[in-house]
């Protein structure tokens, strides 16, 4: 009888526990590797599942237009915020890998290509969404707190653009991938929002 509660009380903290599982074995491999240059073959993991925990996130509300009465969907959109956090995490270590990585000269250098400076304009548009993901930073917004949910679109774009144009644009579709679905069901909930035929109510 007092199982299902339970479990529903711990559940954010099993959540927390299994999106932090790759960060454990990443820095797990940072502090056990003898390779000089482990923080740079680190940044393509982070990297990737900042974008995927970010997708995830944002996949959550139109598939709850798309798969109506699914608890799967529901229970997305209910804990999407602990997604966000987590893509925002995931790429804070991104970010970290790189400037521990890099020479200094080569990170300011760096600043004029496109596939640098759209990866830190995504990072810097995380920050405002992390820092206001708590309950009470919602509910002292108000509307405010949609208004700058917004942004992730934004930065998702940014991501998109990051992680397909490195290497010169010669290998983007493992982002192009990853970024479809997402991009198909954004189109889907603009179509149902806006575009859909609605019945017409008999006078």
């Amino acid at each position: 009888m007092h199982g299902a509660p339970m479990l529903s009380r711990y559940s954010p903290y099993l959540l927390w526990a299994l999106l932090a599982l790759p960060a454990v074995g990443i820095l797990n491999d940072v502090v056990s590797s003898d390779d000089a240059r482990i923080l740079h073959s680190l940044l393509h993991p982070t990297g990737e599942f900042a974008a995927r925990f970010m997708i995830i996130a944002m996949m959550a509300t139109p598939l709850m237009y798309l798969f109506k009465g699914w608890r799967g969907p529901r229970w997305l959109v209910k804990n999407r915020r602990y997604f966000g956090v987590a893509a925002f995490g995931y790429a804070a270590l991104h970010t970290a890998f790189y400037l521990g990585s890099e020479p200094w000269a080569d990170v300011v250098a760096d600043f004029t290509k496109l596939e640098i400076w759209s990866g830190w304009l995504a990072f810097a548009i995380f920050i405002p969404l992390a820092a206001t993901s708590m309950d009470s930073a919602v509910r002292k917004m108000g509307t405010a707190w949609k208004s700058l949910q917004r942004w992730t679109y934004g930065a998702a774009v940014l991501t998109l653009i990051h992680w397909a144009s490195l290497h010169d644009w010669r290998s983007p579709w493992a982002a192009i991938i990853h970024f479809a679905p997402l991009a198909l069901l954004t189109l889907y909930r603009l179509w149902f929002v806006y575009l859909r035929p609605r019945a017409v109510v008999p006078a």
